[in-house]
Order: C-alpha cells, then structure tokens, then sequence
C-alpha cells in the first residue's frame, strides 16, 4: 500500500462521500449485525461472473461488485473510468490508476469507526463466545439447507478425525487449534498469500483443513495430507510411533509460523519478537526474566516470546513448593476446588515464584563486575490472546521414565493479573492492591479446549474437549463427537489448557 496518498481520491470526495463510505463499510466490508452479514453474504457477488469470492472488490462511484483475481473490477474502471474500489475482505482502497492500495488519512479514519463498532456488535471487547457466522461460515451454509440456522445447539464446526495409524496426538490439536476463533476467522476468510510451491504448506493445508470442517459434511475427515506436511516439514514426528501432542503444538505452530511469511506485511518472520503473522498475533506473548544480584541488588531483565507455559507438577522430581494456606484457584461454577487439590493458580504461583540459584550457578553482575548468587523470577510482560498452559505429565530422567497423573483442578475463567510484571512492579513499591473483578477485564481468560491423555508412558490415547458455544462442549475422540458435560470436562485429567482472552485489544 502507498504511504505517499493519492491525488485521484479527490475525484471521490464530493457532495456526500462521507456518508456513502461509511454505508460500504458498515454493509459490505466489516459488516457487524447478523442481518448485515447475510446481506453481504447474499448480495456480494461479482455483476460480471456471479461469483462471491475471489478478492470482491466495490466501485466507489457507482454499485459495483466485481472480482480482483479475474480482472473483472479491472475491466470496470476502464470502462467507466471509474478510478477507485474499496476491498471488500480487507476494506483497503485501490487506485487503477496508481495500480496499487493508497493511503488517505480521512478515508482510514472513517475505516476504523466503522471497524470498531462493528467490533463491538460482533462481541470483540467483550466475551468472545457470542460469536455470529462470518462471510466464509454463511456461504458454507447457503450450501447446505439443512444446517442453514445457527442456534445455541448448532453443531457446524464439529466433525470426527480418522485415527491413521497412532495419530490421536496430531488429531486432538487440529481440533483445539480449529476451534481457536481468531484462527478460524483468519482461515475462512482466505487471507492466506501462498508464496511457496503447490502442496507444500501447511498453511494452505490448514485453510482447506478449516473448510472442510465448516462444510457442513457430517462423515469423520481423513487428514492424509495434513499427517504428511507434517512428516515432511517436522522429520522428528514422520513414522507411526505415538508422538506427544505437545511437541505436535509446538511443531505446527512453528511451522504455520515460518510458512505464513507471506501474510506478515513484509516483517521479519524469522524472529518473533517481529513478526505480524496470525500465528504470533494469536499464540505469541511475552515473558519477562528478572536476574536479580544478591549482594547489590541490581536487575538484569530479559524478555523472551513463547508460545506456551510448560507447569511443573507434585509428584515429580523436581521439588514443589507447598499449598499455602487458604489458597485457591478460583470459584468454578460457585464450587472452589476439591480440599486440598492442586489447582492451576498454585502452578503459576509457582512457575512465577523467585528461585535462588544458589552457589554453583553464579552469573556475573553487571553492577559488581564480579561472579555473584542470584534469584530468577518470571512474569507475563505480555499476554497472547490465547494462553496455552502445558502440564509436565511425562517425566524423563536418567533414572525415571513416567507418566504424573496428579489431578490439578483448572478453573472456567481465569484471571493472569496477579502473574504479571506490572503487578510485580506495583507490589514491589507498595501501590499493589487485589483489583475488583468488575473493573479488572484486561487480563481475563475463558476456557475452550483440554487435551487429555490416557493410559501410560509407553502406551496411551489423546482426546479433547472443546466449547462449541457457551457451556456447550464436546468430547473428540478421533471420528467420534460425543456431547460432553462442564464437569466432564474440569474432572478431567488436563494435559494442555486453551484459554482465549474475554476482551481483545484494538487499535
């Protein structure tokens, strides 16, 4: 897009351009309401071919659909000389003339209104679970008469996985990972630029992944292609040995990651801490590493991206601290957890709990210019929109090989504030106080998928649990959906916890 503007808008700015743009965007662009949606889904369609997708593209001076990838909206502007089209996916404003998206200060500001009310109406800054069909979900749906109505009980999204040969582990992340909203929204709206030869990303697999799931098709996928992406870019996890679904997130993530280069408006993929890719917008947060001198109390702070919170757990070998007194880990549906249960409050407690690093692991100051002890905390510098918490069940040692079935009780809602920096900083000069829940929404999180393992170290099976709607779950056991219960899913044993942030920051 050209930063310098564009002198060919001017064209456009008469009489009531205002006005005019801002009923584009409210009803062809962000579309907010369910109705506007519908309309869009029904009347945006190419005036030359008939076609719905393929980059729509609106004429600004008259009612014109037409397609960017055929050329149709092209052909238009010639004819008419009708110089400007507003993306109807992106809601970018294109010049013919100056053959590329030009930047106009008044025109991205009216974008951005009507983006943010349309925001609201769709629930983005506030919780996330009522969610009303995109574009790409309602025409899906006009495909299919039978599942046209989305209601509290609609089960458009859920479909079974066939198990081909020990991959329950790679199963049960596709369906944590397609249930990710943000992901899914990303994915049916064909915002993925493929620079990389045919069959061979992963992403592109995954956006056919995504559609097959919202295709309404009620017969269990075969994810052949997907399994084999995955061999070939990640060779650690290629053969039929059962594979842990932990390292399966990590890999995938990673390779999405690298293979989303194209969509990140040219930053650097290679390095998180740069990248604007949908994988680190979504699963990438911060984490902040205070090294502090015991002798002149200096601090040393890092911060490093992660895409997931590895929990140690009791039972292992590794020394963890005791339950304090009266601790817990949140009011779960008005019940604490069971007396005297590990909950996941206890483990962030500890993972972010200062340790001495004691006589043999002296690191040099920069204020003593000399090998002194130290402690190390870490805290949340920054919270990704979805947190993935990972309890260390499987213990690998020289001396032990074994699974931890230690039961953590993990609550529906959780709140990160009392884990983050800012909240260390503010304790640390006496200006912390417990904040009241209803003013503290920032840091709020929501659950929405569990993996679960079964059985042991050398023989076990994966399955999840996932929030189709608010208090609607499922149980994914490969090709069979089950329905499944709120109890059902905080009995369960936990292996890796999905939560998504309640309320989401927008520029």
């Amino acid at each position: 897009m050209s930063p310098a503007g564009c002198s060919h808008v001017n064209v456009f700015k008469v009489d009531n351009w205002k006005q005019n743009l801002r009923v584009i965007y409210q009803c062809f662009v962000w579309s907010g309401s369910a109705e506007t949606r519908k309309r869009k889904a029904k009347s945006c369609m190419c005036h030359m071919c008939g076609a719905h997708l393929n980059r729509l593209h609106s004429c600004l001076h008259c009612v014109f659909f037409g397609c960017f990838a055929k050329k149709h909206i092209h052909d238009h502007a010639k004819n008419k000389r009708h110089n400007l089209a507003i993306d109807l996916l992106y809601g970018g404003v294109y010049c013919f003339v100056c053959q590329d998206y030009i930047y106009d200060k008044d025109m991205e500001q009216i974008a951005k209104e009507e983006q943010r009310k349309a925001w609201k109406l769709q629930g983005i800054g506030e919780k996330y679970s009522t969610w009303e069909p995109t574009k790409r979900e309602l025409e899906l749906l006009r495909h299919n008469p039978k599942r046209r109505k989305i209601t509290a009980n609609c089960t458009i999204g859920l479909r079974g996985l066939i198990n081909l040969g020990n991959t329950c582990f790679m199963n049960c992340i596709v369906q944590a990972l397609t249930h990710t909203p943000l992901l899914r929204d990303f994915f049916l709206s064909d915002r993925h630029k493929c620079e990389m030869q045919a069959n061979s990303c992963l992403v592109c697999e995954m956006s056919q992944l995504f559609q097959e799931f919202y295709s309404g098709h009620r017969s269990p996928h075969i994810p052949f292609r997907l399994l084999h992406l995955v061999w070939t870019h990640a060779r650690h996890l290629a053969g039929y040995e059962q594979q842990d679904a932990h390292e399966f997130l990590i890999a995938a993530l990673d390779v999405l990651h690298r293979h989303c280069k194209g969509d990140d408006n040219g930053k650097k993929a290679n390095n998180p801490n740069h990248c604007n890719c949908i994988i680190d917008q979504i699963f990438t947060g911060g984490l902040q590493s205070d090294v502090t001198c015991q002798v002149c109390h200096g601090v040393s702070t890092t911060i490093d991206p992660f895409w997931d919170i590895s929990l140690d757990l009791p039972g292992s070998s590794s020394p963890f601290w005791p339950l304090s007194p009266g601790s817990d880990g949140g009011v779960v549906n008005g019940e604490g957890p069971p007396p005297g249960a590990t909950t996941l409050t206890d483990c962030l407690r500890r993972f972010t709990r200062p340790e001495h690093l004691g006589s043999s692991a002296k690191i040099k100051c920069s204020g003593c210019h000399s090998y002194q002890e130290s402690t190390k905390q870490l805290t949340m510098k920054r919270l990704p929109i979805v947190a993935c918490f990972h309890l260390k069940r499987f213990e690998h040692s020289a001396k032990l090989r074994r699974k931890i079935s230690t039961y953590v009780s993990f609550p529906l809602e959780l709140d990160m504030t009392p884990f983050m920096a800012s909240s260390k900083e503010s304790r640390m000069n006496g200006q912390y106080q417990q904040p009241v829940d209803s003013l503290n929404n920032d840091n709020k999180y929501s659950l929405f998928a569990v993996v679960n393992h079964q059985g042991t170290l050398e023989s076990g099976h994966y399955t999840t649990f996932i929030r189709q709607h608010k208090d609607q779950w499922f149980k994914c056991d490969d090709a069979i959906i089950t329905k499944a219960s709120i109890k059902d899913v905080l009995d369960s044993e936990g292996y890796l916890l999905f939560y998504h942030k309640q309320f989401l920051e927008y520029e």
